[in-house]
């Protein structure tokens, strides 16, 4: 499978969307096979994220490029064109690549691009086949539809803040931009979807998605059991809303995750920890009965599991298939085994020297991703792209 091009192989995206959520669809279709164009605006320095370091990758001589880590988690297999859409000159070049495409992503304010002629309803006219996808902070309907939406806003106003952090302490961010990246993902989805249904009918459309509802979207077991009982979740740290024990807990020297997700499971953690009467307790024999009690078993497990060495409680509770593992730093995560045997760290060579990545998590049997070109410099790929008469051309 070595020799594969990736299953959207011929597939056409003209990226118009700058920062994360936008990008990280569009490196994913282009790590599948998709030909990208990302339009980047030349006054400002192309993709603001560019500028959000450091650290940045620097040449042999010690120079700082444009390649930010940031930009560089989700710019690669596509060219850079640095293009001014605010000229009649650039709406024309716009127009032109669109004409090739198969995709456009924008993430513009709506109704941003309708001055320049390039809003769905002005495209769609002449290329009626187009999927158009527009990312937005609230959508383009609803009250909030002209606000600016930001990850950090759609994190706390999609409710995951109150869910996340210390019961005692501050409403939490998660500690990456997830809302911009489950936003990309249901992007993909959505692209993909839009895009089966082009190839049946030739039919192109408009696919509407707010950062917004992705978060609310994924507020998924916490989100319907406020639904489903109007009781209003609270912040529980590392604690499962629904499971116990299911939580960080401290070791002699460091931290361990266990995750008991039955009652089996739990008579055998007990048996490790030198409890075994715990899991004939009424008060702790069930996950209902624990989730109940959960302060007063926790008062027993803390101390118990306090008492061994990390090593110990994995290697015990892994002997026995007792849901366990570490808390890892970034160092240890990228220093496994495992990540290298999932090829979950690459090298690419780009402009400034050789970066290293994290890769796609997709592993294909058939037709595998590939990593075809490393994140470019801005405006890297506009004389090529803008005088070929094939711009989509690999």
């Amino acid at each position: 499978m070595a020799g594969s091009e990736g299953p959207l192989k011929g597939v056409k995206v003209l990226d118009l969307s700058r920062i994360l959520a936008g990008p990280t669809c569009t490196q994913l279709l282009g790590d599948l096979g998709a030909s990208v164009i990302k339009i980047e605006n030349p006054a400002t320095g192309g993709d603001d994220t560019r500028q959000w370091g450091p650290p940045y990758v620097e040449d042999a001589e010690g120079n700082r490029s444009d390649l930010s880590a940031y930009f560089m988690a989700a710019n690669r297999n596509k060219k850079s064109v640095a293009i001014d859409i605010t000229t009649p000159e650039g709406q024309a070049e716009i127009k032109r690549l669109a004409s090739y495409a198969d995709i456009l992503i924008e993430n513009f304010k709506p109704g941003g691009l309708a001055k320049y002629g390039l809003d769905y309803a002005t495209l769609s006219q002449d290329f009626p086949s187009l999927v158009y996808c527009s990312i937005s902070g609230y959508g383009q309907t609803g009250p909030n539809a002209s606000k600016p939406g930001y990850d950090l806003m759609a994190q706390g106003y999609g409710g995951v803040m109150s869910l996340t952090g210390d019961p005692e302490g501050a409403p939490m961010k998660v500690g990456v931009g997830i809302a911009d990246v489950m936003c990309g993902m249901y992007a993909s989805v959505g692209i993909l979807a839009a895009l089966r249904h082009r190839d049946l009918t030739g039919e192109g459309q408009q696919i509407d998605l707010a950062l917004v509802d992705a978060q609310v979207a994924w507020l998924i077991n916490e989100g319907v059991n406020y639904l489903t009982s109007g009781n209003v979740p609270q912040r529980r740290g590392n604690g499962h809303p629904n499971i116990v024990p299911y939580d960080v807990y401290e070791t002699s020297e460091g931290h361990v995750i266990l995750a008991v997700g039955n009652d089996s499971q739990f008579r055998r953690f007990c048996e490790f920890i030198g409890h075994a009467e715990l899991a004939d307790d009424p008060r702790f024999a069930t996950n209902p009965a624990r989730l109940e009690h959960r302060d007063a078993l926790n008062a027993i497990l803390r101390p118990a599991v306090k008492s061994h060495p990390t090593d110990t409680v994995i290697a015990e509770l892994e002997a026995r298939k007792v849901p366990v593992g570490p808390v890892q730093t970034l160092d240890q995560v990228f220093a496994t085994d495992q990540v290298a045997a999932r090829q979950m760290q690459i090298a690419m060579q780009a402009d400034p020297g050789e970066v290293q990545l994290i890769g796609n998590p997709l592993k294909l049997s058939r037709t595998p991703v590939t990593y075809r070109a490393a994140p470019p410099v801005c405006g890297a790929d506009t004389q090529a792209v803008l005088s070929s008469e094939n711009p989509f051309e690999d």
